[in-house]
């Protein structure tokens, strides 16, 4: 086991069915090691923006949030953003995307991909 931080309550939550659509995307894949990492970056209409890839290594400082038996990786400098927001997976008109919820975000643009603090 690395020594990556595990949390317990975790400090961003991992929706049930950002989990699910996880699990059934790996699957697809066909590669176990696959983990959804979600990032903020610069840029965006709000300052700062979410990303989300599937990657296979996870670092020793990832914070690590785990549901149904898939995991979630939050590098320290967008951890920082990210405490106490919700990763989830929604379904809708505009399309199906991860999504995230997130209480420490002043101003969000109207697709909600990006925010500002």
């Amino acid at each position: 086991m690395s020594s990556a931080e595990m949390y317990s309550p975790v400090p961003l939550s991992f929706s049930d069915a950002a989990a699910a659509k996880v699990k059934m995307l790996v699957e697809e894949e066909g590669n176990p090691t696959l983990k959804l990492r979600v990032f903020v970056t610069g840029g965006g209409c709000s300052g700062f923006q979410y990303g989300f890839t599937f990657d296979e290594l996870q670092a020793d400082d990832d914070t690590v949030v785990e549901n149904g038996g898939v995991a979630l990786l939050i590098d320290p400098l967008s951890y920082q953003y990210l405490v106490g927001a919700e990763v989830d997976y929604v379904e809708g008109l505009e399309g199906s995307r991860f999504v995230v919820s997130n209480p420490n975000a002043s101003a969000t643009c109207g697709c909600g991909s990006s925010f500002s603090i």
